[in-house]
This record gives C-alpha cells, structure tokens and sequence, in this order.
C-alpha cells in the first residue's frame, strides 16, 4: 500500500501550449539609419519621423493640404491630404501630414479612392464659402481656387442659403479677417502660440458656427501678426495696408533684403510700374526662416514716399534745381578745396549697400581723410526672436568697407565734437540717416554740405548740394548682417527720376576729383574691392529667377507678352516669346 497514490496529492501541470504564430517581423532597413518606403510605385530614402508629405515632396510629389506648415505643429483638421497607405489599420485612409514614413510602406497619392476624397473635402469646405474671388485679396495665391480646378470643378449641391459671419473684422491694427472665407485651418492660432509666443487667437463656438477671433477686449497687436497673412491659405487674413491695392498676378516680385533692422531678413519685394507695393518674407533658414516683423514689412514705404528725385544746388530760398552733372561738379568742387584745407568729414549711412560704401570709402581715401564717421538710423526696439535694436542693415558693412580702405570708424558723437572744435567745417553724407535729432541744425551751421539722400528730410534740406539716390528697390547690391552674413538684393526696377545709386554717384565724384573709380556698377565694384573682404563662402550672383510664365505661347492675361509689374507699359521691344509667335503668324 506504500506504492499507492494518495488521492489528494497534487498532479503534475499540463504543458501550456504554444502561443498562436505573431505578425511576421517588420524586414530589416534596407538603408540602415534611414527609411524606405515606395510613393506612387517610386522609392524613396528619408530621415526616420519624416512625415508621409514630405516624403512626397522629395519625389516632386505635391500632396495637397490647407493645414500643415512644416514649422507649425500638425492639426490634421482640414483632411484634404488623406492618401493610401499598406500599413494603415483598417485599410483607412491616412493624413499624409500625420502619418510618420515607415520601412517598406507602399503610399498612393493618385487613386480614385483619394480623388474622390479630396473632391467630398473641397465639396465640404466650399459649401459656405462666399465664392467672392472677383474681390478676394487672395486671388491669384488661393489654394482653394488652386486646388478646386486641380481636383473639384463641380458645381455646389448646397440647396439652402449659406451660413453667413462676420466680415471685415478687424482683429487688430495691421490684420484684418473675413470669417466667411475662412476654413478654421488653424494655422493663424498655432503660429501666434507656437512661434510668435503669443497666444492672442483662439476659435470660438463649434461645429459649422465655429470662428476665428481675438481674445476679449485684447486685439492682435502683435509685432508679428502680419504673419498670419502670409500663411493663410485662402483670403480670411488681409494685411490691411495692402487691402485693395492690387492684384497679385499683375505685381512682379524682386528677391530683396529688409532695410529695418540688422537681422537682415530675407524678402520678396513685390511692385508694379516702379511702385513698391509689399515685402513678404523669403525663406533663409539661417537668417529669418521665413517670417519677418510687421515693422520690417512697413519699410518698403520709404522706396516710394517723399524720395529725393531731382539734384540741388544752394541751401534754403538760394538753392535751385540743377542738371545732376552740374551738382556733381559743384560737390566735386567742394569737397577738393575742403579736403585741401584738412576741413571736410565724411559721414556714411549703414544703410547703403556694401558696395555703396566701398565705392564711398575709396573716394574717401582718395580725398585724404583717414577717417569716416557712422550714420544711420537711432536703436529701436529687439526681442529675442528676429528684430535687433540696430535699425540698420548694414553696420558690419560699413566696418568691413572701411578696414578695407584703411578708414577708421568713429561714432556721430565724434563727428558733432569735430564740428563744435571747428575742426570739420564741410560734410560730406553718403546717406542722409543720421540718429541725432539736432544733427540737421548743426549741418545747417556748415560752410558746406554735401548730401547723397534717398528721401527728403531736414538732413537733405540743409544740405548746399544734394544728390539724389535710389534705394535698394532699385539697385543692385549686398548687405551684411550683425552675424556677418553677406546676402543679395537684386534691383526691382529702374531708378526714378535722377537718382542714382550711391555708388555711381561716388563713381561720378570720383571722376570729377581726377580719382579712379572702383566701378561703375554695383557688379564692378564687388569684383574690384567687394570679393576681396571676409565675407566667407558668399557669392554675389543670384541663382536665376523662375520665369514669369512660360516661354510659347503665355498663358491667359499675358497675351502680350508683358511680364507682371510692367503691363501698363508698352516693351521696348517685344519679348523672345512673343517674336517667336510673331515670327510664325507673319512667316
């Protein structure tokens, strides 16, 4: 009995069974460190957290969205860029926007499933939107007019009246919205929150009700609010300076730098029969990335208001209107017999160009001075994140213009001691900026002044010659930021009445003191003196700008053949594209 099996005792455990097989391991990258994925049956190698949109940019891909901005974080609320993805749960469609890359998907853009999405999501954000694009701002640079004739084009089968808001609002003293257009991207609120570091919008209510809107009682007077604009995809943001000033397809735009300050962002300088209409802001990602203070967009002003257009020659009720050759004879005269008597000073404004002021410090040089004084505009107001208190572009041009010449750079205080010592009783101003409020008094009090001015001002009225001088809308040139960043600007059109850019005016005085000048042109003078400065890898050509339009035959509007911005005017001559047709209809 001592064999037998007790009958409480425990029995040995069943062997648990093999749990069911898994989902087969993710293969192995093909591009270790990287992803690859196909796009519409091509592949592509992208960083790992790239989002499925921008993948497709890469291949040259456009996917189209309202939403998303790479330097905003992803809403996902517009669902216009839903796209096909092999490893989506449920065979669902997927916000490309959203949808992180992964090894081995398979991603289709171009459907008939995803057309039809995109169709339904135009269908929806247009079923109350006013249509009112024959007097939308935004006609011309509308992705809602884009994208319905790239993937809509059907009629409305709303069959009751729009829901109607609020238009004309203005949210604060630079924006202005329309809630009607607007299709509650968000991306307004996500850049005032998330960049600018300033919450002052929100929506409002819900569902179809739902609205843009300011905070009570607190308007949208941020120093950057205009940015907001510019990354509208429709017309419910208006900068209210350009509201209604004209339409954006028969503008040009010119590659530019803003003068306001000494970050140096990088533009689009857009204009119209030689009127500067805007600056939008270009994209640097060293310098600006791609926004710019409401304060910097306001400085195209200067290049069309109270501009010195004509020279003079005498000061007060005794100057006169004069041939331009004749006052650069006059000046010429002047500074020779001042500078001859150790009498004459030279004050250069930073807001000139690199190669103004080369071209400034060599007749300087020329002239015996050994020193030159700094203009300029006074210190403004600087934050942290774009705009600095030096309200002038090119103060590290002015130094580096100046060591090159052997020229050393003294402060107005300087130069109002040297005047009040009587050791400087003439002046010559290459830029009528100066930031004393008094120094247009102390100028007045000179035997002689001679003054290369942009705009008119009590500086350029004391002034016993004044030169007229064009701004950087139109001439060519370099200004170099605090940082020591060199960046082009390319002229937009052609100098206005007798302006000239400062340097052909210095070109001129040099001439007529017997001296040689480094150039003529702003080229010429970069070549002979500019390559020759510190300015690390930067090159003075700009890589060529997108044609206006196509070269045979020109789209609609443009059957002249006139490019944006000149249309009012006839050509001087008809355009290649233009002679090519002609040359066919005539045989």
């Amino acid at each position: 009995m001592a064999d037998e099996q007790k009958p409480n005792a425990p029995q040995a455990a069943a062997p648990k069974p093999p749990p069911p097989p898994g989902p087969p391991a993710p293969p192995p990258p093909r591009n270790p460190g990287m992803v690859t994925l196909t796009i519409d049956g091509r592949e592509v190698v992208v960083k790992p957290g790239t989002p499925v949109i921008e993948a497709a940019r890469k291949l040259g891909i456009e996917i189209p969205y309202y939403c998303y901005h790479s330097r905003l974080s992803v809403a996902a609320n517009c669902r216009m860029c839903l796209v096909e993805m092999s490893n989506s749960p449920g065979g669902k469609l997927a916000p490309a926007c959203q949808a992180p890359v992964a090894e081995g998907v398979a991603v289709k853009t171009d459907t008939p499933r995803v057309k039809d999405q995109q169709r339904a999501t135009l269908e929806f954000l247009l079923l109350n939107h006013p249509v009112d694009c024959a007097i939308c701002d935004q006609a011309g640079e509308c992705k809602l007019q884009d994208y319905y004739m790239a993937h809509d084009q059907q009629p409305s089968r709303l069959d009751m009246a729009k829901l109607q808001k609020r238009k004309r609002v203005e949210l604060g003293p630079r924006v202005t919205l329309d809630n009607e257009r607007c299709i509650l991207c968000t991306r307004c609120v996500r850049f005032m929150r998330e960049v600018a570091k300033e919450p002052q919008l929100g929506v409002a209510r819900r569902g179809s009700r739902s609205y843009i809107t300011a905070f009570p009682g607190k308007p949208l007077d941020s120093r950057y609010s205009v940015n907001t604009v510019d990354i509208c995809p429709v017309g419910a943001l208006t900068a209210t300076d350009f509201r209604f000033q004209g339409r954006v397809w028969f503008l040009s735009s010119s590659r530019s730098v803003c003068t306001g300050c000494s970050r140096g962002c990088a533009v689009h300088l857009d204009w119209k029969n030689g009127v500067s209409y805007r600056l939008r802001p270009r994209e640097n990602e060293a310098v600006n990335q791609e926004w710019m203070c409401d304060d910097g967009r306001a400085t195209f002003r200067a290049f069309n208001a109270d501009r010195v257009l004509r020279a003079r020659v005498g000061r007060g009720e005794a100057g006169r209107e004069a041939p331009l050759a004749e006052a650069v004879a006059e000046a010429a005269a002047v500074l020779k017999g001042s500078a001859a008597k150790g009498q004459l000073a030279a004050v250069l404004s930073p807001t000139a160009s690199l190669e103004d002021l080369v071209a400034a410090c060599g007749v300087a040089r020329g002239l015996g001075l050994s020193e030159v004084y700094a203009g300029g505009r006074p210190d403004g107001w600087s934050d942290a994140f774009l705009k600095r208190a030096d309200e002038n572009p090119n103060r590290k041009g002015l130094e580096l213009a100046a060591a090159d010449a052997g020229l050393a750079v003294r402060t107005i205080a300087d130069l109002a001691k040297a005047i009040a010592e009587g050791r400087a009783r003439a002046l010559w101003a290459v830029g009528a900026e100066v930031p004393s409020p008094t120094a247009a008094a102390v100028f007045a009090r000179l035997e002689a002044f001679v003054c290369q001015a942009v705009n008119a001002g009590d500086v350029a009225r004391a002034a016993t010659v004044l030169l007229p001088a064009a701004p950087a809308a139109e001439a060519d040139g370099t200004f170099v930021n605090f940082e020591g960043r060199a960046q082009r600007f390319e002229r937009a059109y052609p100098p206005r009445g007798e302006s000239r850019p400062h340097g052909a005016l210095c070109a001129d005085l040099a001439e007529a003191l017997g001296q040689r000048p480094a150039g003529r042109t702003a080229r010429e003078i970069f070549a002979a003196r500019g390559a020759k400065l510190p300015l690390g890898d930067f090159r003075w050509e700009l890589p060529p700008a997108p044609r206006a339009f196509a070269l045979a035959p020109p789209p609609a509007g443009t059957v002249d053949g006139r490019i944006p911005g000149t249309r009012e005017q006839p050509p001087a001559e008809p355009p290649p594209a233009l002679q090519a047709i002609l040359a066919k209809v005539t045989g």
